[in-house]
């Protein structure tokens, strides 16, 4: 369905966009008590919230209410939604949703070298407790190393994290870089390992040696769909990356349902099945609460967090 905003601006989806299930299942596994979907967008609606005009793609409308009914359906208590780069560093629709979410969500905002002070102290108040940093060329038009370092240290006073999203074959040339970031950073979705490769070859191996010997480094245990080259239900190739993640770092992993799955091609996946992946990755309960309760607690709502950590 097209949308048109106030300034009359029509915006229909890709005609190859898979819009998000309609009706996921019902997951047989029940979140512990608590549990944060730590990794979900929410997508306009254009007539409200329009898409940045730089984009390199437009999704259909996913709205924050429909991001609660998938939270309610699926037993998770809370979210951390990451700013689209559909939007760019428009971060309105985000704010939106943090202030609808009766606190129950955080955010991840997009945010430009040329961003105030006031403007950050303003995205905080709202919720946000972090900032992305998108390396993926298909996506965005990467900033200089240098307008991210100064991004970098001016949120780090904040006590913001940093969220990266690259592609595995880009980590070697971005390695020296990340390590010198200030404060927490986070990876999305493992790095996107090449997942026809060995778990243990030489390339997840660096990833792993990478985040494993830095304690403020994180990863997302996320988008099975999105990895997969055997594909649903099980996504059987993705469950051994995963997996050796969740066992190396148990302290430092987090989980997401990617929600609306952006850029999906092959299949738009079944929300539910992907709740029931998680103990799969996360085969004991202990690893499951620090999975889903107590890392994101700690990283979004440290006020509250009791892991004693």
């Amino acid at each position: 369905m097209s949308t048109m905003n106030t300034m009359g601006t029509t915006f229909e989806p890709d005609e190859d966009w898979l819009a998000y299930h309609p009706n996921p299942s019902k997951p047989a596994f029940t979140p512990p008590p608590g549990a944060v979907d730590a990794h979900c967008h929410v997508f306009g609606p254009g007539d409200v919230f329009p898409y940045a005009p730089e984009r390199r793609y437009t999704p259909c409308d996913a709205p924050k209410e429909k991001l609660w009914q998938l939270r309610d359906r699926l037993g998770f208590e809370r979210n951390v939604i990451v700013q689209a780069s559909c939007h760019g560093s428009d971060n309105r629709a985000l704010v939106d949703a943090l202030g609808a979410s009766g606190g129950r969500a955080r955010g991840i905002a997009t945010v430009g070298a040329d961003v105030t002070d006031a403007e950050l102290r303003e995205l905080h108040a709202a919720g946000v407790r972090g900032a992305r940093f998108n390396f993926v060329k298909r996506l965005v038009d990467t900033s200089p190393r240098a307008a991210l370092e100064s991004i970098a240290a001016r949120v780090a006073r904040l006590g913001w994290h940093l969220v990266v999203y690259l592609e595995a074959g880009d980590l070697p040339g971005l390695e020296d870089f990340l390590v010198k970031l200030p404060g927490v950073v986070v990876f999305d979705h493992m790095g996107r390992p090449d997942v026809t490769r060995r778990v243990n070859g030489p390339e997840f191996d660096r990833f792993v040696r990478l985040v494993a010997g830095n304690r403020n480094f994180y990863s997302k245990v996320s988008c099975p769909e999105r990895l997969s080259i055997t594909g649903p239900p099980d996504y059987d190739d993705v469950v051994p990356f995963a997996r050796r993640l969740v066992e190396t770092i148990p302290d430092r992993v987090l989980w997401g349902t990617d929600w609306p799955h952006p850029n999906m091609k092959s299949h738009m996946p079944d929300d539910g099945m992907l709740v029931d992946w998680i103990p799969r990755i996360a085969t004991t309960p202990e690893l499951r609460r620090k999975l889903l309760v107590d890392t994101p607690m700690r990283l979004y709502w440290p006020e509250e967090a009791c892991d004693g950590a």
